[in-house]
């Protein structure tokens, strides 16, 4: 029973240490996921269909949710619960993005020389909906698993200076 418990505290004692890897992996591999819906729905072009300020508005989000998600691995890498909250609103974000451009492409017909194409075909439309989820469930539970840490390590760190007292 001893040894349960010195392991215990042993593992507490060295996320004092260690970078949270788990969250910050998970946060790496939503911007992945991202990047991945980023080039799919740009590789589209048909007709003029994607130019136009929704288009861009989608082009500076992504940059920006780019620039957050380094920002946001970053800090979880190092126990700010902070980040936490952050990541969980960019997955929130993930999810309602499905209904913008995307869902508006599948169901839009374009004319092109005279022939009706849809603006984002079925697989593409597919694809660009599972990365991201997979975002969003990246997100989520980087936010997760880096709030949980925070409590775990904040709690061993009060126990320690309530020890030193």
């Amino acid at each position: 029973m001893t040894t349960t418990n010195e392991d215990q505290l042993t593992k507490l004692d060295r996320m004092r240490y260690i970078k949270n890897r788990s969250s910050a992996n998970l946060a790496l591999l939503a911007i992945v996921f991202d990047v991945l819906y980023f080039v799919l729905l740009y590789q589209s072009d048909v007709g003029n269909y994607y130019y136009t300020i929704i288009t861009g508005a989608s082009i500076v989000y992504n940059l920006l949710f780019l620039l957050f998600g380094f920002l946001a691995e970053e800090g979880v890498k190092n126990y700010k619960s902070g980040y936490s909250y952050l990541l969980l609103a960019m997955g929130i974000i993930q999810v309602i993005r499905i209904f913008i451009v995307p869902m508006q492409a599948h169901n839009t017909v374009v004319t092109v020389s005279s022939v009706d194409t849809p603006a984002l075909g079925n697989a593409k439309f597919t694809w660009m909906v599972i990365f991201l989820i997979l975002s969003a469930v990246c997100l989520v539970a980087s936010a997760v698993i880096n709030y949980s840490k925070c409590r775990t390590l904040g709690n061993y760190l009060k126990s320690l200076e309530n020890k030193a007292a």
